[in-house]
């Protein structure tokens, strides 16, 4: 206890909450990204639907008139 009655903290805090380091980061970046695939749901000859996998899990649904439908499969007709 100091002069004037007042007890001084001994105890530094420590955070329990790890942080994950940059290349933790890159390296969990690196595997959610590596199986990534598009697919085109079809119906009557036509894009209804664009599917995004990692490996066989299905991630999300895009639709082939958004901006980013677009483009995707933009770039699949300029690949094939």
């Amino acid at each position: 206890m100091s002069e004037n009655g007042t007890v001084a903290a001994t105890e530094e805090t420590t955070s329990t909450t790890a942080e994950p380091t940059n290349q933790e980061t890159a390296e969990t970046a690196e595997q959610n990204t590596e199986d990534i695939s598009y697919h085109t749901v079809e119906k009557e000859g036509n894009v209804t639907a664009i599917w995004e996998m990692q490996g066989r899990k299905h991630i999300r649904t895009i639709d082939p008139r958004s901006n980013e439908g677009k483009q995707i499969l933009e770039l699949f007709e300029t690949a094939g």
